[in-house]
């Protein structure tokens, strides 16, 4: 049976680590992003991280259930990262590709992180802010109800789909990394015309754009789409 989780307040009013340092949740998951850039998911544990914060691993279950419960705290504090100082605008399309290029780049900051926790739904509060704010530009921009998920659901699983494709090249050790973004160069431009013209003749260019990810040209796709259909539902609604 899992323990239960004391509430934060009494938490506070425990004594330190014998370091001296005053746990937190913010503290802890602070920690397990570090951990987690430096040693991979595998390095992760509850003893592991007991050490590096100079406290029992049980204490750690005061302030989360388990691992898991950890994983998606470390998950909406990536969300959190994301949003810290963004203001909507009013301009739809320039907030979306605002919080849209936040949310990714704070996921590929730690790539092993994003690993661990873009395909899940925390429910916790900066991923719930996240959601009301992209649903609140939709509606405002004067997307319908039904329009306004539908736009929803495509920019979220976009947005962590690329935050999680980008974030496995970015995991990978370096030697491995640099041998996949050299094959557009040492392979791919070397094939000749005869056996794959098309690939021959854009050679140069996949060179140059396939080493980078195509999350911003994916998103103003989106966008582009999701214009014309707003375009197209106001001039219905005005009779033009």
């Amino acid at each position: 049976m899992p323990k239960a989780v004391v509430p934060e307040e009494k938490r506070r009013r425990r004594r330190p680590t014998k370091s001296g340092t005053v746990l937190s949740e913010a503290l802890i998951v602070e920690t397990a992003l570090r951990m987690l850039r430096e040693h991979g998911s595998t390095g992760l544990t509850a003893r592991r991280l007991g050490l590096a914060l100079d406290a029992d691993p049980s204490t750690l279950y005061r302030y989360f259930r388990g691992m898991d419960e950890l994983t998606l705290a470390i998950g909406d504090a990536l969300i959190g990262q994301a949003l810290r100082g963004w203001e909507p605008t009013g301009e739809w399309r320039a907030d979306l590709r605002a919080v849209g290029l936040r949310i990714h780049a704070a996921y590929l900051a730690h790539p092993q992180a994003a690993l661990l926790t873009t395909n899940r739904v925390t429910g916790r509060p900066n991923e719930l802010a996240a959601d009301e704010a992209v649903l609140d530009v939709l509606r405002t921009a004067g997307f319908p109800l039904p329009d306004t998920v539908r736009v929803y659901h495509a920019f979220i699983d976009q947005t962590l789909a690329f935050a999680a494709l980008d974030a496995a090249s970015l995991a990978l050790p370096s030697a491995a990394l640099h041998a996949d973004e050299d094959m557009w160069r040492s392979t791919y431009a070397r094939l000749p015309r005869a056996t794959h013209p098309r690939i021959a003749e854009a050679a140069p260019l996949l060179a140059a754009r396939m080493v980078d990810s195509a999350y911003p040209t994916a998103l103003e796709m989106l966008l582009d789409s999701a214009e014309a259909q707003l375009t197209a539902l106001l001039s219905r609604s005005s009779g033009r």
